[in-house]
């Protein structure tokens, strides 16, 4: 990391003024340097301060941007430029003294005012007087400033670059990018904002230097840690500010190639050479060079971020007392090192008890037997081992155990008591003064372990169960999770063997994903498989994939996992297991409380204890708090119950119906908060479930996005025709999930599995609603034949429904405006304006309203398309539509930008800028950010434009390759004027792929600008 700058030490001169205090006026003054001379003061006598009166707070100081001064949250007033040129050059001296005569050249430089020590000492009194007392003081002939530790932006910005710097070093990159991104959110503008003088201006311009040096910092920290797509626009607007800076080319070239740009990284090597050439008549330098010879030869390693070394799994040691260990243990290195420093503990003098939780099947036995063997030379006495068979019916009694415990101790049988307590008082004395390592496997619960753990120092008591040990005091609790897809490919080809998983690797991924990455399972298919060798891997693929048969497949000789799975089912009580049975049949990857709840028919306090209860049985996950989620093969477990349990069998049904209500009731009040008066809740299908209300619209958003995977399963799962017209309009409240692009492709495969079902149960209504529903995925997607077929289809289908009847051609109209079709989307937006006027939908009027206004700006009528936008702007703030307020603007914003209205246009686009990113709507923060580009093309500031084009790139949210090629059209327009032709080029040749490929008409305007490059 760059030097952090420290203001550099003065001359203090033999002699000089003792600054304040002095009423006599110096004769010999003058000009020049006559000041130097004069005799120094007495310092003024320090005031009494009154008993008991409260320490003041101390004075806070900024310099990394205009001069300021606050006392708490009072702002001080820091006087005219001279004096506060005067308070920025004591803050900048780490509180040394400044003399007066050092001031003065501070302040004016070589040629002072005939009067600059009496002003000097005005400043300071006037100071003195707005600061705190003490804090400027009088000393050794001159001022300093003595406001304490961390009071001054500048030493905060040092302190935390200097911390970064340590970071970095000891490998967290991660801190370190966090460390120097608050010391540069210290600065505020220009340092030393306005403040007059030499002094000022130095200490400026190395402020500036030093701010430059921290952000090459932060951004090669990004691209460590993977951040490159996000650092593009950034690098692009500062290597325009700063052409000649080439480890900021450098950084733009390593982003960009890590983002999949070659071409453009490339390009701006060669815009470099020229650049280069033409200024200074010398070539880049040599890591420039070099690293354009690796992006030549696409080395492997330089697209990779810098990632930490993958610390050394421990020794396997051999067993002796233990069960033996599977010889192909696989994996778990996390755990083996956790545990096994937690036994380690024990030989420095403390009992260690740690306990393993999980599923059946999880491989809690063969991980705690493996660290009992690793840990055997830290408990030379031996090791005890019991299976207590706390699963079973029948599990172990702890004064049997105890027995055995004591016979392998040594003890004779005629010394070992009869009673429960006696033993383990017994127990507890034998193992005194020894080191013992007591594996406790299978248990049931705590009060089945609390007799047999040891009593003193140096032991070590390791315990696995499905229950979680929550009432055992001090124990070291650990939750044993499946393998990752890694350990369980490793797991499988030790026991199938490496040859037959090379020749099908892709069919082992698919066997070891069926398993859900639990171990049991995956021992029992490998082991299936290494018994016939006449099957492929491919072969067991098949059989795995039907999930109806896939419990059933995974047995082989007395390893079964459904049995495993029903010995955990048989010790559930009747609520237990009704709630185990109703919670697998939904489909989502995860389910809330409250989903729960209306799953179960059940309050939800009773609800979530029934489910932590299923927690602690380890046949339920706790995901988050308040959310919970199944094993997959248990999940497949759990609705095999269900068929087979559940009566009467309707319930199932029922139960699933419910999870609709409750899912299509909370989207249409998150819809109905987030669009006051839009109709469409209004024309949603009843429900017979209530769901959830909520105040705040961030609260609404945070629920919508937190649960859209469990949403969209429920609505694709609900294909029956009892559900199907609910799911339609599920999706229809749900429609912003569209517009996110985390959720897009999965919205969309949700809505052709409801519209298939929709037209198998010959439901016309539900129909044509999810043609409007896969119009507006098409629309956004930018697929634009598709979404025009659908919305035709939506319209022919619409017989009086005004969700189709509106929202269908108001799409329609936009596309046509895309398609240049203009007198067909008059025609459109004129009938969806009337239709929505007929409903009442003023929302959904002013959507319209702002599409005609696009239609009328392509036809050359900017007047009118400004009006119409205005129109559209005003009814969505009458109704307080936050979010659709932003589409207003964004149409307005359009309109003033083709008016040449450019200031108000920014303004505009801005706005609405901030509210889709309140909204988390990605896809338009990237279709702004285009426009905002466009805007600042329009107005000659093509570094603007680049930076926001870049960022409408990096969000990955603009909607599909069509608007990818817009941004990049706009994007090497703003480089052309850059001067950086080569990039320009590269972003034209892939926006011109684009358009060929999608067949647009778009190529043949890129064309033309390919052209003009190449003929210059």
């Amino acid at each position: 990391m760059d030097g952090v700058p420290r203001v550099p030490e003065q001359r203090t001169p033999a002699s000089g003024p003792q600054p304040d205090g002095d009423t006599r006026h110096d004769n010999q003054q003058g000009k020049g340097r006559q000041h130097r001379h004069h005799e120094p003061e007495a310092a003024p006598e320090p005031a009494r301060e009154p008993e008991a009166a409260p320490e003041p707070e101390a004075v806070r100081f900024t310099v990394l941007g205009p001069v300021r001064a606050w006392c708490g949250g009072e702002s001080l007033n820091t006087g005219s430029p001279q004096q506060r040129a005067l308070l920025s050059a004591l803050l900048l001296r780490d509180g040394r003294t400044a003399t007066a005569s050092e001031l003065i050249d501070a302040i004016w430089g070589e040629e002072p005012p005939s009067q600059a020590l009496a002003a000097v000492r005005t400043y300071a009194s006037r100071l003195r007087k707005a600061l705190n007392p003490g804090v400027l003081v009088s000393e050794s002939g001159g001022y300093a400033i003595r406001a304490g530790a961390d009071t001054l932006d500048l030493t905060v910005a040092q302190d935390l670059a200097a911390h970064a710097e340590k970071a970095r070093a000891s490998g967290d990159r991660c801190q370190a990018r966090t460390l120097i991104n608050k010391a540069l959110g210290l600065w505020d503008g220009e340092p030393l904002a306005s403040v007059p003088g030499p002094y000022a201006e130095n200490q400026r311009t190395r402020l500036e230097e030093w701010r430059l040096q921290l952000t090459e910092t932060r951004l090669d920290l990004d691209l460590e840690v993977g951040c490159h797509a996000e650092a593009i626009a950034e690098l692009t607007a500062l290597t325009a500010a700063h052409p000649l800076r080439e480890r900021l080319r450098e950084l733009l070239m390593l982003a960009l190639y890590r983002s999949g740009r070659q071409a453009e990284a490339l390009a701006v090597y060669a815009d470099t050479r020229r650049l280069l050439a033409d200024e200074l008549g010398v070539d880049p330098r040599p890591e420039l060079s070099h690293l354009q010879q690796r992006i030549l030869e696409a080395d492997a390693d330089l697209a990779r971020p810098v990632e930490p070394a993958p610390s050394a799994a421990p020794a396997v040691v051999r067993p002796a007392q233990l069960p033996a260990t599977v010889p192909d243990f696989t994996g778990r290195a996390s755990f083996v090192r956790e545990l096994g420093d937690r036994l380690a503990t024990a030989e420095a003098g403390v009992m260690a008890v740690s306990a393993l939780a999980g599923i059946g099947g999880v491989g809690k036995t063969t991980l705690a037997v493996h660290v009992a063997h690793a840990a055997r030379s830290h408990f030379p006495d031996g090791q005890l081992y019991v299976d207590l068979q706390g699963a079973g019916s029948r599990a172990a009694e702890p004064e049997t155990v105890l027995g055995a415990f004591l016979r392998a101790l040594g003890t004779p049988d005629t010394a070992i008591p009869d009673t429960l307590d006696e033993r383990a008082a017994l127990y507890r004395s034998t193992l005194d003064g020894r080191r013992i390592l007591v594996l406790l496997d299978n248990a049931r619960d705590a009060s089945q372990i609390r007799p047999l753990l040891p009593g003193t120092t140096g032991c070590a008591a390791l315990v696995t169960s499905r229950a979680r040990m929550v009432d055992l005091a001090g124990a070291h609790l650990v939750d044993l999770d499946v393998m990752s897809p890694e350990e369980a490919l490793q797991l499988f080809t030790k026991i199938v063997g490496a040859e037959r998983v090379g020749a099908e690797r892709e069919a082992a991924l698919d066997v070891v994903g069926a398993c859900g990455f639990l171990p049991l399972a995956i021992r029992i298919a490998a082991s299936r498989l290494a018994a016939r060798r006449t099957w492929t891997v491919s072969v067991l693929a098949a059989k795995l994939a039907d999930e109806r048969r896939r419990l059933d497949e995974l047995q082989a000789g007395d390893l079964a996992v459904k049995a495993t799975f029903e010995l955990g089912y048989g010790q559930l009580e009747p609520a237990q297991a009704r709630a185990f049975r109703l919670l697998g049949l939904a489909d989502g990857p995860d389910i809330s409380l409250a989903a729960a709840a209306a799953v179960l028919n059940q309050p939800v306090q009773d609800t979530e204890d029934l489910l932590e209860s299923l927690v602690d049985a380890s046949l339920l996950e706790s995901a988050a708090p308040g959310r919970y989620r199944y094993h997959d093969l248990v999940r497949l477990y759990a609705r095999a119950c269900a068929e087979r349990d559940e009566q009467p069998p309707v319930e199932r049904e029922r139960a699933l119906s419910r999870l609709l209500d409750f899912y299509l009731a909370t989207a249409a009040a998150v819809y109905a908060l987030e669009r006051p008066g839009d109709r469409l809740v209004a024309h949603l299908e009843p429900t017979g479930r209530a769901g959830l209300q909520f105040t705040e619209r961030s609260e609404a958003l945070d629920w919508l996005h937190t649960e859209a995977e469990c949403l969209l399963a429920c609505a694709q799962q609900s294909t029956d025709a009892a559900s199907v017209q609910r799911a339609v309009d599920l999706l229809l409240a749900a429609k912003d999930l569209s517009e996110s692009g985390a959720n897009f492709r999965r919205y969309e495969h949700a809505t052709h599995l409801v519209l298939a079902a929709a037209r198998r149960s010959k439901n016309v209504r539900a129909e044509g609603r999810a043609r409007t529903a896969l119009t507006h995925v098409f629309h956004i997607a930018g697929r634009f034949d598709q979404a025009e077929a659908e919305a035709e289809a939506a319209m022919a289908l619409a017989h009086g429904d005004p969700i189709p009847g509106g929202y269908a051609p108001n799409i329609r109209g936009f596309i046509a405006v895309y398609q240049k079709r203009y007198s067909e989307a008059e025609k459109y937006l004129g009938l969806a304006i009337d239709n929505f006027r007929a409903d009442g939908n003023r929302p959904s009027e002013a959507s319209a309203l702002c599409n005609l206004s696009r239609a009328h700006l392509a036809m050359g009528r900017t007047t009118s398309a400004v009006e119409l936008a205005k129109q559209g702007v005003d009814i969505y703030d009458k109704q307080g539509l936050t979010l659709r307020l932003a589409n207003g603007r964004y149409a307005l914003g359009m309109a003033l930008t083709q008016a040449g209205q450019f200031g108000e246009a920014l303004e505009q686009l801005t706005q609405a800028l901030g509210i889709f990113h309140e909204n988390r709507q990605p896809l338009w923060e990237g279709v702004t950010h285009f426009r905002l580009a466009e805007v600042h093309l329009a107005a000659r500031r093509p570094t603007l434009a680049a930076a926001h084009a870049e960022q409408a790139i990096a969000l990955r949210g603009i909607g599909g390759e069509w608007r990818r090629g817009t941004v990049l059209t706009v994007l090497g327009r703003a480089l052309d004027h850059l001067g950086q032709v080569d990039r320009s080029r590269a972003c034209w040749g892939e926006a011109l792929a684009i358009f060929e490929g999608l067949g647009s008409p778009e190529a043949a305007d890129v064309r033309s600008l390919l052209a003009t490059v190449t003929a210059a």
